[in-house]
This record gives structure tokens, sequence and C-alpha cells, in this order.
């Protein structure tokens, strides 16, 4: 099950700013030993940040009895079927494509999957560090280009999958199988206690956020413009590319690719790695989901610290979003960035780790 509530002095801001949580005190003795450690408390941590929904309920059970039938979403399972089929025929199309186009791909890519990783998990979702308003437009523009439902639905069903991972409440639940957890949870439709869940909690920091509702009440023009006509109509207006490479290079075959790379976390990242900090949990460290998610795939030290901005204590290795956050803060768009202290990263490998941290 994910990580306890208690942890060894494991909260810093990187702003000096200070950690807001009430300092309690256990006592270990081993012989004449004692050895005194100060604790901070999740929930004081959380309250730091304005939420505590990412922390996992050790509380919930799974009901008793047969799982619901699963019901199939055809409207998803068909336009999945188009798009995919839509990006393998993209890739046709590269050695035809303009360097221009290919590049003008490659930043789509880029800016749309900050506004996922910047911005609808690690400000949205775990409020990890603070965003002023221009960046917040920025990252909610970029959310909207990445198109993988509204920032707050998003945070919701993140939050969701925290506080119930890997549980019939959890979203994209991986004990599922790989198929159900990268996309197959998109096909169905939800658990009972996905739902149940999701009712539940606490999105009043969500609800206060204005370009947050702003984005959820005009999403479906604001995916149409930014998704697929702005992505598509820059190549064939600026330098005479084809219609049809412009719309499937920039537009399909990114989106495609933007959505398997998110998915990887849920899937690959949940199965395929090594847990030095956690090993009673099922999240892994993945370098390659990492690569294609922008510094998404540190998972087992996620689930373990989900609070932390850069979601790894490794800096800018294989993480593009923490580059672009420290930026952020280096220009004054962004500030308070929780971080874990590597004493503490280092009590609770050697607590609950696997042990592979020790071979590097």
């Amino acid at each position: 099950m994910p990580a306890h509530l208690l942890q060894e002095e494991e909260f810093s801001s990187t702003s000096n700013t200070s950690a807001g949580g009430t300092v309690t005190s256990r006592v270990t003795r081993n012989g004449n030993a004692v050895m005194e450690k100060d604790l901070l408390n999740h929930e004081d941590l959380a309250g730091d940040r304005g939420m505590i929904d990412d922390i996992f309920d050790e509380t919930y059970r799974e009901k008793e009895g047969p799982k619901p039938p699963l019901r199939y979403v055809w409207r998803n399972i068909i336009l999945m079927s188009l798009l995919h089929l839509g990006a393998l025929f993209a890739l046709t199309l590269i050695p035809s494509a303009k360097i221009q186009t290919l590049a003008w791909a490659l930043l789509c890519f880029v800016v749309s999957a900050l506004g996922i990783t910047a911005g609808s998990h690690r400000l949205w979702s775990h409020r990890s560090y603070k965003a002023t308003l221009p960046l917040r437009i920025f990252l909610t523009i970029a959310n909207s280009m990445a198109f993988q439902n509204d920032i707050y639905e998003w945070v919701r069903d993140h939050r969701v999958h925290h506080k119930f991972s890997e549980t019939d409440a959890d979203p994209h639940n991986a004990m599922r199988g790989f198929f159900f957890s990268h996309i197959g949870w998109l096909l169905v439709r939800k658990h009972p206690d996905v739902i149940e869940k999701g009712q539940k909690l606490d999105l009043s920091d969500i609800k206060a956020d204005k370009v947050v509702m702003f984005q959820r009440k005009y999403y479906k023009p604001s995916v149409v413009l930014l998704c697929f006509t702005l992505p598509a109509v820059v190549p064939w207006y600026f330098w005479d590319e084809s219609i049809i490479i412009s719309f499937f290079i920039p537009a399909i075959l990114r989106y495609t690719v933007g959505l398997n790379a998110t998915w990887l976390v849920n899937s690959a990242a949940h199965m395929f790695g090594n847990r030095p900090y956690d090993q009673n949990i099922n999240p892994r460290e993945n370098p390659l989901v990492s690569l294609g998610a922008l510094g998404e795939g540190f998972h087992n030290y996620h689930h373990t610290f989900p609070y932390d901005y850069s979601t790894s204590e490794f800096g800018w290795r294989f993480n593009l979003t923490t580059a672009f956050i420290d930026l952020m803060c280096l220009l004054g768009l962004a500030s308070d960035r929780k971080k874990v202290s590597k004493e503490a990263i280092l009590a609770r490998k050697m607590r609950t780790g696997d042990g592979s941290h020790k071979s590097g």
C-alpha cells in the first residue's frame, strides 16, 4: 500500500519559506542509546499547500462481492481507434515534411506536455509550487493544447488516483493490467468507487482559481483552436507546408504521442522499474518514461513524496519540467517550490526502499 503518513524531517522549501507543519517527537531506544527524531505530519505539510487529498487514505477498503460489469464507451473506442490510425498514417508523411514542420510539431509537443506536467499535475493537483497569473494563463493554454480533459477534471481524477492508489477507487488502477491502466480506463465506464470518491474530494482550491474555471467553461472551443487548428494552420500559412502534412503531423501525431507519453506514467511507471523509496507500493522509477513525459517517470519517488515540485531527487536529470519550473522561478513567475530534504530521502530509502539505491 502507498506511503505511510509520517516521514523523518522530510519537508523543505527551496524558496526558504517555512514548512508550516507541527513538529512532533519520537524517541527510539536501542539498548542504552536514545535517538530522538523530529517528524513532520503529512497533513500539516499538505495544509501548507492548501490541500490534503493527494495523500493515500489507508482507511479505504474495497467493497466485497463481485465487481461491477464492464460497460464499454463505444464513442471513445471509435475515436481512439481513428486517432491512432491517423497517427500511423502521419508516420508515413514524416519523410515528406519540411524540417520547420517537424520542429514546430516538437515545440507543440513540449508546450502541451508542460501544460500537463508543470500545470495540471505539479501546480494544480499537488500545489507543489505557486505560479503567478501570467504563468497560470500560459499553462492553461498549454493544457488545452494537450487535450487530456480540462484542468478541473484532470486534478479530480489525479487526486483520487493518489488517495486510493491501486484500488477500485483509482481511475487507472494498475492492478487491472497494463492495457487498462494505459488506455483501457478511458474506454469503459468508471468504477462506481471512482465516481463516489471523486465527488467527496475537496476541490475548493481549484474552484477558486478563475483561470481554471474559465478554461472549464470554454474547454471544447479551446481544444478545437489550440490542440488541432493552431498546430495545423501555422506550417500551412507561414512556410507553405501541405495542409495534409500540417494537420497529420503537428496536430494528430503530436497529440497521439503526447497522450501515450502521459499514459505510460499510469501503466509502465506502475509496473516496470525499481522501488528505492518504498517497496510496499506499486509505482516504480522508470527513466525511459521520464524521457517521454518530461520528468514524470520517477514514480516511486513521486508517490512517496507527492508534494515535491521536482517529483525526483535528481533535479534536472531526465526532468525538463523541473528545469522549466526553476526557470519560471528565476524569472519571478513562480515561487515557493516544495522540496524534500536529502536527509529525509535517505532515511526513507533505508527504512522502506528495496535497496536498489545502493547500486546506483
